[in-house]
């Protein structure tokens, strides 16, 4: 049987629970303390940063197929926001009828010709007249001229053309966000970035477990998924090898602060060994970030896993922590207290942070007097 203490209630671990929806200005004015840096710091991020900035968009402009399509039509356009809204909508509209009110609505105003000419890429130019053609195809019956024209042969049968072609471009655009449908796959498509020095921490794309088939079965998955990259691996160790990303309640049906007890007895017995295993190939395992009511839990679980001496001396050991929580800087001084303690090296992965609109939702529908969220993204 595993046991399990609960930590005690640290003065670290109590100002992570204090700060769960501080007041924002409050907690904007100390970050702005914390980020203060001298004029030589200063002068040398800012070098880095543009030379950064000024590396990649210079490759992103040499850049051909979806890369280049995404450069020209930005998010900052509104014929940019048009294509993503498309592309995060059309997949799963079941039916023609309302895939078709969809494109027009979306493409029939898009200022599409401001775009034609200005990439180097064939493939964006090719997109900026098919988009341009579609907005006409989509456009009211009184147009004249060619907008004419093009709307009779719509009235002919245009529409499932246009919905294929919709469709094949915008699953050649998610192919952009998901490196593939099998973790095979996935590495695979992968060995290109890697030669320019890119690694990967893999994650499963899936919704938290329902019932506990559910969990099995995605369990299995990371298990099956750390074979894989392990093996890929070939022992480069991890830092210099790709790793992998667990979302916890994907392999428990329970995970709430509610089954504390349970969660403790019944999936960290199962996470251990997934450490376990990552640790036999030498490869970074890291518990991911979810809703702002599942941190601590999950704190709970790192604290456990940092001092289990099965563990003692592997460095793989990560977490995931999100920006946009209020938390984030304490959850951070929590993370380095518990390393030192442990003696124990841990990858920390910073991130933005998901579900920003739903903690904002989610306070707001509960009437809670504040939210874990900053309010504004900036």
């Amino acid at each position: 049987m595993f046991r399990f203490a609960h930590p005690q209630q640290t003065a670290l671990r109590q100002a992570v629970t204090q700060a769960y929806r501080r007041d924002e200005t409050e907690a904007v004015q100390d970050m702005l303390q914390r980020a203060q840096m001298s004029a030589a710091e200063q002068n040398g991020a800012s070098q880095l940063a543009r030379r950064l900035v000024t590396q990649v968009r210079e490759s992103r402009k040499k850049a051909s197929g979806v890369d280049a399509l995404m450069h020209e039509f930005s998010l900052s356009s509104e014929e940019g926001v048009a294509l993503m809204c498309l592309a995060e909508a059309l997949l799963r509209i079941p039916d023609n009828a309302t895939r078709n009110k969809l494109i027009q609505d979306k493409l029939a105003d898009g200022d599409w010709k401001s775009h034609l000419n200005n990439s180097p890429s064939l493939f964006v130019n090719a997109a900026a007249w098919g988009l341009l053609i579609t907005g006409k195809l989509t456009t009211p019956t009184s147009e004249q001229g060619l907008g004419a024209a093009l709307t009779r042969m719509l009235g002919k049968g245009g529409e499932p053309l246009i919905r294929k072609g919709v469709d094949y471009a915008m699953r050649m655009l998610g192919k952009q966000f998901v490196t593939g449908q099998t973790i095979e796959e996935a590495l695979q498509n992968g060995k290109e970035r890697e030669k320019s020095g890119y690694r990967f921490s893999f994650d499963m794309l899936g919704e938290a477990a329902m019932t506990q088939a559910d969990a099995d079965r995605y369990y299995q998955d990371y298990v099956n998924a750390i074979h894989a990259i392990g093996k890929d691996a070939q022992n480069a160790g991890v830092y210099e090898g790709n790793g992998i990303s667990v979302k916890l309640s994907a392999i428990h049906p329970r995970y709430v602060r509610a089954q504390h007890e349970r969660v403790m007895g019944e999936l960290l017995p199962k996470l251990k060994q997934l450490f376990m295993l990552a640790k036999s190939y030498n490869i970074g395992l890291n518990i991911d970030a979810e809703e702002a009511n599942r941190l601590e839990l999950s704190l709970d679980l790192m604290e456990a896993l940092v001092s289990d001496p099965d563990l003692a001396g592997f460095n793989g050991i990560g977490f995931v922590v999100q920006a946009y929580q209020k938390r984030c800087p304490f959850v951070i001084d929590y993370l380095v207290d518990l390393a030192r303690r442990n003696k124990q090296r841990l990858m920390i992965r910073l991130v933005k942070g998901a579900y920003w609109d739903s903690e904002i939702k989610w306070a707001q529908v509960d009437g809670l007097d504040g939210y874990p969220v900053y309010t504004r993204k900036v």
